[in-house]
């Protein structure tokens, strides 16, 4: 089996169990998660809410204006849905939690509304 056949399985495998999300949601939950532990200085167990940060800011640089709407078409219109993400992850071995994670510790820590649409960085064009 080849990587790719691994990874097409596994996606195929979660779409499965957790039809709410696109297969891409868990790609991007993961590439988020390699630029929040590259951007580090020292390798340790990140929080949800690291975590939720960097997909907001991944999402953004990758898709600006459009963030929401992408991670929404995706099936991820909170944070809460990040962590459902996460422990789909965490339950087929993909990613690994400390005793103390929950998903609780993605709840309500901000709006997608808010943050992708209201308060969007808006530059002027130069």
């Amino acid at each position: 089996m080849t990587d790719l056949d691994f990874a097409e399985e596994t996606l195929a495998t979660l779409q499965e169990r957790h039809p709410r999300f696109h297969r891409y949601a868990y790609a991007f939950l993961l590439d988020a998660l390699h630029t929040v532990i590259g951007g580090m200085r020292e390798t340790r167990h990140i929080s949800g809410e690291e975590l939720v940060h960097g997909v907001r800011d991944l999402a953004m640089e990758r898709y600006g204006p459009l963030a929401r709407t992408v991670l929404e078409y995706w099936g991820i219109h909170s944070t809460e849905d990040l962590g459902e993400v996460v422990f789909a992850l965490v339950e087929i071995g993909i990613l690994v939690k400390q005793d103390e994670d929950s998903p609780e510790d993605f709840e309500g820590l901000f709006d997608f509304v808010e943050v992708f649409d209201r308060n969007y960085p808006w530059t002027a064009a130069s």
